[in-house]
């Protein structure tokens, strides 16, 4: 169990123990950050299991599953679950998991915005790398 920080005190990125640090390791996946989007436009609805799995193309119904069940576990999701065969499972975002929305949005925006120059800097640094004969 860890302790949790003084109010007012700053995190050490590079401590294991750091709330940001730990944060991203719960949040900074692709899966993560797609059905936050996805569950945020969708509110105040819930979205079904399969109805996530098909808007995120890539995910495997096991990944995603341990996405949403660890999202669960930090309280970002709601689960609901229809007693019916087989089950219908739902899903929606808690306040918490709401506020999670506006950072990950900034995050895109960063994306969408700086992608083009980090992948010409990656084929710059692959040119180089393949003539240099470093190795």
């Amino acid at each position: 169990m860890t302790t949790p920080p003084k109010p007012g005190a700053r995190g050490d990125l590079f401590d294991p123990e750091c709330p940001t640090r730990r944060l991203l390791d719960r949040i900074g996946t692709k899966w993560t950050s797609m059905a936050v989007k996805i569950l945020a436009e969708a509110e105040p609805d819930e979205v079904r299991f399969a109805e996530l799995r098909r808007r995120m193309p890539g995910v495997s119904q096991k990944m995603l599953s341990t996405t949403l069940r660890g999202m669960a576990r930090d309280g970002l999701v709601a689960r609901r679950v229809e007693p019916t065969v087989p089950p219908r499972v739902h899903y929606r975002l808690t306040g918490l998991g709401l506020s999670l929305e506006v950072p990950l949005a900034a995050v895109r925006a960063w994306a969408e915005e700086h992608m083009v120059e980090i992948d010409r800097a990656n084929e710059r640094s692959e040119s180089a790398a393949d003539g240099s004969g470093d190795g």
